[in-house]
């Protein structure tokens, strides 16, 4: 399906539409679309803070919390993980799951 999409994208980058990722709150546009043409490279083919070296995001997690975050790319809660990673895993033999983060508790 990926493939599928992807293929599509670049076919008829010339054309001016939105695509959205399916399961995915992600939309790609042309300017989207000619990025990732112009850098195949880069992994995300979003520009998100494009002139930036290096994108971090920092979270602060509260005294024995955790965060539970998407490595699929497909949770309709990105980044959090909402499970999705199982369907996906079921129809394509993948084992992909969430990065888990806990903060240790205070004492």
């Amino acid at each position: 399906m990926k493939t599928v999409i992807l293929t599509l994208l670049f076919a008829t980058a010339t054309s001016a539409f939105v695509i959205i990722a399916p399961n995915s709150n992600i939309k790609l546009n042309n300017n989207s679309i000619r990025f990732a043409a112009e850098n195949p490279d880069k992994i995300n083919i979003v520009p998100i803070q494009p002139d930036s070296p290096k994108v971090v995001d920092n979270l602060t997690l509260e005294a024995g919390k955790k965060g539970v975050f998407c490595r699929c790319w497909l949770s309709g809660t990105f980044p959090n993980c909402d499970g999705t990673h199982a369907k996906h895993n079921e129809e394509t033999g993948d084992n992909v799951g969430p990065l888990i983060v806990a903060a240790a508790k205070s004492e």
